[in-house]
């Protein structure tokens, strides 16, 4: 910058004139930077000023503004510094549109398996898919510093999704058909999944494993096609067939090592969803019921479901009968709703029976209803730093009123166990904490353009769970190959703890000689899975993904050995 004695060079003689005319030069610059100051603060980067002319920027012009002391009193926090460019730079031919929400259920996103939501009912809202928040403030968001802290209104809350299959659609030529039907009320998507998985070593018996799924989602939106303000229905039909690999080849009964595996049972046609949903109080409360998975909406997310071993709920929780786990599917009903723009709670009530009940999906007078199950979960979504990187933190809690018989019988006959000392039936209990961070942001606006890392603990009532404990911890990024930005990279480490009871069972009847059962090989204690996986974002419609899986202690004991598998998953979207 020219310095204000270098503009008036008679102040070498004269040197009145010269005091004078560098404090009227200082007074212009100090005017200039109190003008830029100005015009920052009042008008901050929005969705309609690109900071780049390929970039989707996140600040939205429905944001709030703090009441914070002026620019030159007050540090630079998120909002006044902005996203990085090159952070928010969307890869070129994404499949994902400028706004960063996707058309639902739009074929290839995850993103109803676990936010059940239809576009808001409302047109004045701030949020296309998610709920508005009933207080305008912040929660726990308002105690970190200004640096970190950059919730507004409109940020990220809506997509947060993963891609289950590569970008559009393998049959493009029906892609004017698809928009003429959203347009009258009725989107759909149909997919393929197989899962090829290989023992290499350990375990019972080498050998290839094949499961396969074909999965019909369909959306009716009862406002577009009969004037019903906030009211959607939603169906969901399945195919599974196959078997998978953990049985027979390594031993394990507890750990489902693939995704798609015979919970469903082979029918032609498995109903997984058929319910109604309903958004109200201009999209502050959302309310679904019918039949479902508890596990759609409940200790889940889209980052778990990349994985095969967790998805679609840590295995802790979809031992038990009372989280009715994807795709068995059963009577019930939840509301959620955000008491404040980082926060969301969310409660329901469902019908509970055995996992086996049932297994097409349509015998709905053949279930037998043992409890009730009521879960809460409470989330605390805080976006951090000038690039809105978000986060996901989950406490929850179920109670299922049905009573179980204890563990620690498991392996005796009906009238040895009966005169057991100590044994009782006992509803379960169930809570969860989850944890995602994105840690940095690359390819877009999205909550899954960067990388995350994730973590979760889960506790199950000893008495009558097979697995009582699980912890698990890992990554999942983007990026890691330059010019692959929409590839995903993850790894998944799972510790699984056999509960007290049924481990206690297991030694006293070693002790009196009885056999412990043709799954079990010797008293069990713990296992533990190291799960990576790379998806390729291949080309239009299809998504391959090569899967390596090492699993310690097979079915929870030292008898087996360590297990090595290998395997490719492939996505198709038609």
């Amino acid at each position: 910058m020219i310095s204000p004695r270098q503009r008036c060079p008679a102040a070498r003689r004269a040197s009145l004139r010269a005091h004078l005319c560098f404090a009227s030069a200082l007074m212009g610059v100090l005017a200039l930077k109190t003008a830029v100051a100005s015009v920052a603060h009042a008008a901050p980067i929005t969705a309609q000023t690109p900071v780049a002319p390929v970039s989707d920027t996140i600040v939205s012009p429905n944001s709030k503004a703090r009441a914070n002391p002026p620019m030159s009193a007050r540090p630079v926090d998120a909002e006044a510094m902005g996203p990085e460019p090159s952070a928010i730079r969307r890869p070129p031919n994404t499949p994902i549109p400028p706004s960063g929400v996707p058309e639902l259920p739009s074929s290839g996103f995850a993103t109803m398996d676990f936010t059940p939501l239809m576009p808001s009912e409302d047109k004045k809202s701030p949020h296309q898919i998610e709920l508005d928040a009933l207080l305008p403030s912040e929660g726990p968001s308002g105690l970190l510093p200004p640096r970190l802290d950059a919730l507004r209104d409109t940020d990220l809350n809506d997509p947060y999704y993963v891609p289950t299959a590569g970008a559009g659609h393998l049959l493009r030529a029906i892609d004017p058909m698809r928009e003429w039907l959203r347009k009258r009320g009725f989107t759909f998507s149909f997919s393929y999944k197989g899962e090829a998985m290989g023992l290499m070593s350990g375990g019972l018996e080498k050998g290839m494993s094949y499961v396969h799924e074909l999965t019909l989602q369909a959306i009716f939106d009862l406002q577009k096609m009969a004037g019903l303000n906030g009211w959607s229905v939603h169906t969901l039909v399945m195919e599974r067939a196959g078997k998978a690999i953990q049985n027979g080849r390594v031993g394990e009964y507890y750990v489902a090592l693939q995704e798609v595996y015979s919970l469903s049972g082979n029918v032609a046609a498995h109903l997984v969803d058929f319910y109604a949903e309903k958004k109200m109080m201009q999209n502050r409360l959302d309310l679904i019921f019918g039949r479902m998975s508890l596990t759609h909406v409940f200790a889940t997310s889209p980052l778990l479901c990349s994985f095969m071993v967790t998805c679609s709920a840590p295995v802790g929780l979809k031992q038990n009968p009372a989280m009715s786990v994807y795709p068995k599917a059963t009577w019930g009903g939840r509301l959620r709703f955000r008491p404040t723009r980082d926060t969301a709670v969310q409660v329901g009530a469902y019908s509970v029976s055995a996992l086996t009940d049932n297994p097409s999906g349509w015998s709905w007078g053949a279930e037998n209803t043992t409890g009730l199950s009521l879960p809460i979960e409470f989330t605390w979504q805080p976006f951090l730093t000038r690039n809105r990187l978000p986060g996901h933190y989950v406490i929850g809690y179920a109670h299922d009123t049905t009573r179980y018989a204890d563990k620690i019988s498991s392996v005796y006959p009906k009238k040895l166990a009966d005169r057991l000392p100590g044994t009782r039936s006992a509803p379960a209990d169930m809570m969860w904490v989850e944890a995602d961070q994105m840690m940095y942001r690359l390819g877009g606006r999205n909550m899954m353009a960067g990388g995350y890392l994730m973590a979760g603990y889960v506790h199950t009532t000893p008495h009558v769970a097979n697995i009582s404990d699980q912890a698990y911890g890992g990554f999942s990024m983007v990026g890691m190959i330059p010019g692959r930005i929409t590839d995903r990279f993850g790894v998944l480490y799972s510790w699984y703890h056999v509960s007290q009871r049924r481990r206690l069972s297991q030694e006293l009847a070693q002790e009196a000689g009885l056999p412990l059962g043709s799954s079990i090989h010797g008293i069990q204690n713990n296992s533990h899975i190291i799960e990576a996986y790379y998806g390729i974002d291949a080309f239009p419609g299809i998504l391959i993904q090569p899967e390596f899986q090492y699993m310690i202690h097979p079915g929870e004991t030292h008898r087996i050995p360590n297990a090595v598998m290998a395997g490719l998953k492939l996505i198709a979207n038609l």
